[in-house]
């Protein structure tokens, strides 16, 4: 009998939005179960490290976005074919969360100068990360590994909508290969179908 998957994440889209995207273009049993910032705290507790996104399969709970989207890449088919492609997929998710974290990390400073010094650093970070991920794209014929599609394409892709609200601004300008990148992915029919059902509030 195949599982049963359970989403538990913020009512956003960040990093709980790549699993949606596996379990939708697998189109596999799951439900998304979501959580104003309100509510966290009383179920913070019951969260393996304290965190989420969390993913129940049946009724055992795995966490960590990374782990679980490896996971479901291999049921849904977009793991790589051998060893070198996983390395450049993982190699490719563990840039993105380079670049997101530079973001995050100036977003949710409370410190006001070194916000402020963070924000300045990004003008030069921003740039230097998305020209990299411009060149893996172009040298990988249009996707970030081997020309085909993988699940690095879909955790690139699927939080973009939320770090560019955070930054108040479509950072993808002037990034041709990478918007091409993103109408692909969310193109893809049954992502294109999770999208348009998704809640219009997400950012």
């Amino acid at each position: 009998m195949a599982p049963k998957y359970k989403l538990h994440y913020f009512d956003l889209t960040a990093l709980g939005e790549p699993i949606r995207y596996l379990l939708s273009y697998g189109n596999l049993d799951w439900e998304d179960i979501r959580y104003s910032y309100a509510q966290w705290e009383t179920v913070k507790s019951t969260m393996p490290y304290g965190q989420m996104p969390v993913l129940y399969i049946d009724d055992k709970i795995f966490a960590q976005s990374s782990a679980i989207s490896r996971y479901l890449a291999k049921q849904v088919g977009l793991s790589g074919k051998d060893d070198l492609e996983n390395l450049q997929i993982d190699q490719a998710v563990d840039l993105f969360h380079d670049f997101r974290l530079k973001i995050s990390e100036w977003f949710y400073d409370p410190i006001p100068a070194s916000k402020a010094a963070k924000k300045d650093r990004l003008k030069e970070q921003v740039p230097f990360y998305l020209d990299k991920f411009q060149e893996i794209v172009k040298e990988n014929k249009g996707y970030l590994v081997n020309g085909k599609l993988t699940w690095a394409d879909i955790y690139f892709v699927a939080p973009l909508k939320y770090y560019k609200a955070l930054m108040a601004r479509d950072f993808l300008e002037g990034y041709p290969l990478l918007q091409e990148l993103v109408r692909k992915v969310e193109s893809t029919p049954p992502i294109a179908k999770y999208i348009a059902q998704r809640p219009v509030g997400d950012k």
